[in-house]
């Protein structure tokens, strides 16, 4: 064992690239520069350990192709100055680094009403970054290694190059398949068969409704247990009139809350329908104010978009929602975003056929409502013959992911000047943006449609881009938005793994911050967005209040 021990670590020696290891420690300080999101020292050490790879795997791929070009290189007398002089360098770099990344993550935490740290905790980075490390370099060796015996093989039949070449692209296919189609793919099923497991359990203490307007009741055209887990909150949470009128001190409606689950139906066409058919017995098309809702990847409705437009319109609303997966929204975001914009086309189409049978003068207003992927896919379900025949009176999206073509047309055509964080588009009478606090221009006109975008300058969601690591993202120019450190730089590839990263964590922040949009943020864009009547400025500050302590209460 010893020996075969002894051996490998001779290879191991033999095979490493001393300047990939000197550019690998120079990602390492890179990645220890502010994001968008505060780090813990673990999720730091993770990331330390993937830029070191990456940088390491850049250097060599680079040395590779230096070699079959016939390049000049360093003699090995110069090497071994050249590469020891800048590993000197590169470590004092990444010391420096890692004695300022304490005041870099400080600086975000504080614009988060997080509490400052007192280190970094160096070894804790140390032992996490080293660990994720070694195990990269060594399957990037053993990929490099089995490219070689590849190119061997060939070689018996093809020329050297030709047999290099073909060597190399065989192994990088190979490696593909294995790590899409059998590491991703089975992680993925892994992660939807517990989280169905998850959408299944039914809690002791949660019973099922009894009220016939609620869905899962037993008059309900939807079982409880249909509803998934999500479902079953969003629908059991909904305000009672009273509890309404104590806040806005006016007489309440009961508000309407409709939600299919996955197991409710076995098709999409046959859940948008059962939907639509819900709504209609529970009496939603009735209501002044109709929301057709795309919840997130876990089929999770935010409390803290509902409950101020319930309030804002005295309990006068229906809401109908669909779930299309049982995955968070990132997740759900990079292998199966199809499903999302399938499911709100779905749901959409079947309220809006039954909406336009209503008579023009009596059906409700209509908008349309999503967070996150939920954004996405309610984004998608619009066409635009249909815009163009006002189907909706407005929508309100919600921290819309990076890939929803609609965000990113209207972020691209801003007016110059406007940062790309809070775009403004001339006179803002169709579609507005908002971090919540600035941005809906109160005093413009709107036009017969109204959409808000409520998007934090700190949401990695909504600013991650894939080109990252080749080009400066528009929201890094300043103005920065409020939350963003002045301290971030842009680094090629290094930035895209600090906001892939950033994505996996943007929920552990405070409310209003990140991924997490707050109560009383939603207030604007929704007053905006709906125009309920009879909103003074000082009736206002009280439904501000109410939703401040509320979140105090939820300790946010």
């Amino acid at each position: 064992m010893t020996a075969t021990m002894l051996r490998f670590l001779d290879w191991f020696d033999r095979r490493t690239s001393g300047m990939g290891l000197v550019i690998g420690a120079l990602f390492v300080a890179g990645s220890l520069t502010p994001s968008l999101i505060p780090r813990s020292p673990a999720v730091q050490g993770i990331l330390a350990g993937f830029c070191f790879a990456a940088g390491y795997g850049v250097t060599v791929l680079v040395e590779a192709l230096w070699r079959y070009l016939h390049l000049p290189q360093l003699t090995t007398r110069q090497a071994r100055v050249v590469v020891p002089a800048l590993g000197a360098v590169a470590l004092g770099v990444v010391t420096v680094f890692l004695v300022r990344s304490a005041d870099w993550q400080n600086d975000i935490r504080v614009a988060m009403s997080l509490p400052p740290i007192d280190g970094v905790a160096p070894l804790v980075i140390a032992a996490w970054g080293t660990a994720v490390a070694a195990v990269l370099l060594v399957t990037f060796k053993l990929l490099a290694a089995s490219g070689r015996y590849a190119s061997r093989r060939i070689a018996q039949v093809l020329p050297e190059r030709q047999a290099r070449v073909l060597g190399i692209a065989l192994t990088a296919l190979l490696a593909y398949q294995l790590a899409s189609g059998v590491l991703v793919r089975g992680v993925v099923r892994s992660a939807d068969m517990s989280a169905q497991a998850l959408d299944d359990l039914v809690p002791a203490d949660q019973v099922a409704p009894r009220q016939s307007w609620q869905t899962g009741s037993p008059a309900s055209l939807v079982a409880w247990q249909d509803l998934g887990r999500e479902g079953r909150a969003f629908v059991s949470r909904t305000p009672t009139p009273r509890a309404i009128s104590d806040v806005t001190g006016q007489p309440a409606r009961q508000p309407l809350r409709v939600y299919v689950g996955l197991n409710a139906a076995e098709t999409l066409a046959e859940r948008a329908d059962l939907a639509v058919r819900e709504l209609e017995r529970a009496g939603g098309f009735d209501r002044s104010t109709l929301i057709v809702a795309m919840p997130t990847g876990t089929g999770w409705m935010d409390p803290a978009a509902m409950e101020p437009l319930e309030h804002l319109h005295h309990g006068d609303v229906a809401t109908v929602a669909l779930q299309y997966s049982y995955l968070q929204s990132w997740i759900s975001l990079l292998v199966q975003p199809e499903q999302a914009a399938e499911a709100g086309r779905a749901l959409f189409a079947a309220v809006h056929r039954r909406w336009q049978q209503l008579p023009e003068a009596t059906r409700p207003r209509l908008y349309l409502y999503g967070l996150s992927l939920g954004a996405h896919s309610s984004q998608q379900s619009l066409l635009l013959h249909e815009m163009l025949d006002r189907p909706i009176d407005g929508a309100l999206w919600v921290g819309s992911p990076f890939v929803s073509p609609l965000w990113q047309a209207l972020t691209a055509e801003r007016d110059p000047g406007s940062p790309a964080w809070l775009p403004r588009l001339t006179t803002g009478e169709v579609v507005r943006f908002t971090d919540g606090r600035q941005g809906l221009q109160e005093d413009a006109p709107w036009g017969g449609v109204r959409i808000v975008f409520l998007q934090y300058a700190s949401d990695p969601i909504v600013f991650f881009r894939p080109d990252i690591a080749i080009r400066q993202p528009d929201w890094m120019h300043p103005p920065r938005g409020p939350e963003v450190s002045d301290d971030l730089r842009w680094y090629p590839i290094i930035t895209e793994l600090q906001l892939v990263f950033d994505m996996a964590i943007a929920l552990d922040v405070p409310m209003g911050h990140g991924h997490r949009y707050a109560y009383v943020d939603h207030i604007g864009p929704w007053l905006a967005v709906t125009e309920p009547p009879g909103w003074t400025p000082d009736r206002l500050e009280r439904l501000r209040a109410h939703f401040r302590r509320k979140q105090a209460a939820l300790g946010e």
